[in-house]
């Protein structure tokens, strides 16, 4: 969609861009599912350092189900107070690794000021509170930080966020405080988080929603005109405009937990085109014999799952094995079983979250599987497998030394271009070409 929108110029303000810059197509994490790949974003790791392992997900230490928004029915069923506090606040407090250190963290602690506008990742150095009823708890952000008209740092003068979703309400109000922000130089790194789009290409298909993206291209346009002009902005400013996930068509839906009914103490979680089992106490099966279970099911193209030291990725009755080793990885079996983008990385990162069920699955082409609600978007878009079109994403670079290759990479690529060292865990950047 970028790419046509750029080469039809639909998208001046993105093709502006793009004819300053560098692009290319970049990879996700998995499960490619929002908050997993937010964290990512925020922290430079995949799900093994972060542990944000997918939209809902059991936790082991509370014994309850934890679901950050798959649709509001998903939300109701899961209990709609508790599952708004996951999102909204818990995430960061609680269920973020400790090991993880955000890009917000790193800038702050270097005595720059990290600015954010509805990021759901946003852990940081500086104390804010909700200005809202219900909302008020404390919490740790970005020096700057907005969040859907429920925490702002500063007066901006923003419409309110939630006044009118499906007509764009959402990215009104981020528009209208990163134009606040730049006005004001109010920030050395920014991250203007625009979620019409994904909002628009769930509902409508993950190649019709023209409208939307014209809009995004707007809320460029606006941070480009509030800073003086095209050339003020490229002289303030390095940029990265990427995607957290892509998006690939759906047209049937499945229940992944018919699938277990008849197995005692295996429950399972699943919501968009990404699915988890998780074995509680008494379960009788072991994960092999799980995995089984969905040999043939036409909803599921791999299964992934742990024996012992190894990863095993089953699809079709046939299994490939793996773990890394000597620099690189060590298989048996064959490996067009995962012939994903950066698959046995992203699929051993999400094996080794210790928050991760037993088993992950990852949905066949054109399938989603249905939330705690039974919600699904068969006719639209989703995303959250392996497959390339949920994992790959657009990656243009203006002013920086280097192209992401992955959306890990954007956060010790932040770092670098400040003069902060990146935290340890993450990969070099000659990685990134």
């Amino acid at each position: 969609m970028l790419e046509d929108a750029v080469e039809r110029r639909s998208a001046p303000w993105l093709a502006f861009l793009a004819e300053h810059g560098s692009y290319r197509r970049a990879v996700s994490t998995f499960p490619s599912l929002t908050p997993v790949c937010l964290a990512s974003i925020a922290t430079g790791a995949h799900p093994d350092v972060h542990e944000i392992p997918h939209l809902v997900w059991w936790h082991r230490g509370r014994k309850r189900l934890v679901e950050y928004g798959s649709s509001w029915g998903a939300i109701r069923a899961a209990g709609a107070r508790r599952s708004i506090m996951d999102t909204v606040f818990t995430l960061n407090a609680e269920h973020l690794g400790k090991g993880a250190v955000t890009v917000y963290e790193s800038l702050e602690d270097a005595g720059l000021v990290p600015a954010a506008v509805n990021i759901t990742c946003y852990r940081g150095r500086t104390p804010h509170r909700g200005k809202v009823p219900g909302f008020t708890r404390p919490v740790l952000g970005p020096r700057r930080f907005f969040f859907y008209s429920l925490i702002e740092s500063d007066p901006t003068g923003a419409p309110l966020a939630w006044r009118n979703r499906p007509g764009g309400s959402i990215d009104d109000y981020a528009t209208a405080v990163a134009r606040w922000l730049v006005t004001r130089d109010g920030f050395d790194f920014l991250v203007y988080y625009l979620t019409d789009y994904d909002y628009a290409s769930h509902a409508q298909g993950p190649d019709a929603a023209h409208d939307v993206l014209a809009r995004c291209d707007d809320g460029i346009g606006a941070l480009v005109e509030a800073a003086g002009g095209p050339d003020e902005f490229l002289a303030r400013y390095a940029v990265i405009v990427c995607s957290d996930h892509g998006q690939t068509k759906v047209e049937q839906a499945a229940t992944l937990q018919e699938r277990f009914a008849e197995a005692p103490g295996a429950l399972v979680v699943a919501s968009n085109r990404a699915g988890m089992v998780y074995r509680l106490p008494g379960c009788r099966e072991d994960e092999r014999a799980l995995a089984r279970r969905l040999d043939g099911d036409p909803s599921v193209e791999v299964v992934l799952f742990r024996e012992a030291a190894e990863a095993i990725a089953r699809r079709e009755g046939e299994e490939l094995r793996f773990r890394p080793g000597d620099g690189g990885w060590v298989t048996s079996g064959d490996e067009g079983l995962l012939d994903h983008p950066n698959a046995l990385e992203r699929a051993w990162a999400a094996l080794a979250n210790p928050n991760a069920g037993e088993l992950i699955v990852s949905a066949a082409e054109g399938w989603e599987l249905t939330d705690l609600a039974g919600r699904h978007h068969v006719g639209g878009g989703s995303h959250g497998s392996l497959a390339t079109g949920d994992s790959e994403v657009p990656m243009l670079t203006v002013g920086l030394h280097a192209e992401p290759a992955s959306i890990t990479d954007i956060a010790p690529l932040a770092l670098e271009h400040f003069g902060v060292e990146p935290p340890p865990y993450t990969r070099p950047l000659s990685r990134a070409r």
